[in-house]
């Protein structure tokens, strides 16, 4: 009785994604370079990292919905840049600022058709998500490029503007300024909404539904089909809202901005205990997956790694999360990881 009480208690405190060990080893992480620079364990630096993490967690999000129903997404960065450029670059010609709700509104229409494309191309043909957003991904940045426009936009529009120098927590310390910005709690919102659209609603069950087993779905009456095209139509959405928090924050636009930056949100994702395989994921274990890899960041550029390892460093941990992965799935099988993996893309 006693055991088995204490199992169930570590099972608990494990998380059903491995979220408790994930927070374990933040915390490891956080006192043994707290040890090795006492300017790591500062307020300025706790916000800076939580600054740096608002557009990965809420990209991060989309990516979430994509992995869990069996998929794999590397356009949203495109479509990111696509919704925020176009919409500061729409304001800033034509000299209409109608407030910043309406200019995220045009990015989320933006973001949501090109969304839909992905998602209709991949739900109707049936054609690897890999491929098809890789494909659409140079597709995007093509038009962007080509039809809206190519030069940085170093002032953005005024509700914009006013937005970037907003904070909701501005303190003077002994270790120096540390401040916080708004956008903060959007981004705790989005985490709250799409976790509790992934567990309370008929859709986020037929996402958990479409990765574990898409034909298995199917039979069950999951409308397949139109659930593929809206989890990419919201995919486009959160990447949209995702660009225009980077524009306001950085306090510019580019063409070229979060180019780049799949990997690192993809390993955020594994790492937060989504299946590469499909059907299943946490937002929790999302959040604590983006922190996880900019707590990493921080610590190799105190410590004085150049930049090009620290890329190095987050691909070697996308690389273990996924074969960690591909071995517990092996294990629970009985066959080979290529078998396994071969398997779960049939059925994405």
């Amino acid at each position: 009785m006693t055991q088995g009480t204490s199992a169930q208690t570590l099972a608990r405190l494990r998380g059903a994604n491995n979220e408790g060990i994930l927070a374990l080893v933040l915390i490891v992480l956080v006192i043994g370079m707290s040890m090795l620079n006492p300017a790591f364990f500062t307020l300025p630096t706790l916000f800076a990292m939580l600054r740096s993490a608002i557009v990965p967690l809420v990209l991060a999000l989309g990516v979430l919905i994509v992995i869990i129903s069996g998929g794999i997404d590397v356009s949203f960065p495109a479509i990111a840049a696509f919704a925020a450029y176009a919409t500061v670059h729409m304001s800033l010609t034509h000299e209409i600022d109608p407030g910043a709700a309406l200019l995220l509104l045009v990015a989320l229409i933006i973001g949501a058709a090109l969304g839909a494309v992905n998602g209709f191309v991949i739900a109707k043909f049936r054609l690897p998500t890999l491929i098809v957003t890789l494909g659409t991904q140079g597709i995007f940045r093509g038009l962007l490029l080509t039809y809206v426009g190519t030069r940085f936009i170093a002032d953005l529009p005024d509700s914009f503007a006013a937005m970037s120098t907003s904070n909701v927590i501005d303190l003077t310390t002994g270790s120096g300024r540390a401040y916080l910005h708004v956008l903060v709690v959007p981004a705790l919102v989005l985490c709250v909404a799409v976790a509790w659209m992934l567990r309370s609603t008929m859709f986020g069950r037929s996402i958990y539904a479409i990765g574990g087993d898409t034909e298995a779905a199917r039979r069950a009456g999951v409308k397949v089909t139109r659930s593929q095209v809206w989890v990419y139509v919201l995919v486009g959405m959160l990447a949209a809202i995702g660009g225009i928090m980077y524009v306001i924050m950085g306090r510019s636009a580019s063409p070229q901005d979060l180019a780049g930056t799949e990997l690192d949100i993809i390993a955020a994702v594994v790492l937060g205990g989504a299946s590469i395989f499909g059907g299943r994921g946490s937002v929790l274990g999302t959040f604590l997956g983006v922190l996880l890899i900019q707590v990493i960041n921080n610590s190799l550029i105190l410590v004085g790694v150049p930049s090009a390892w620290q890329r190095a460093v987050v691909g070697l941990l996308l690389v273990v999360g996924v074969g960690i992965q591909a071995a517990s799935a092996r294990k629970k099988t009985g066959k080979p990881a290529a078998i396994v993996e071969e398997e779960e893309v049939v059925h994405a």
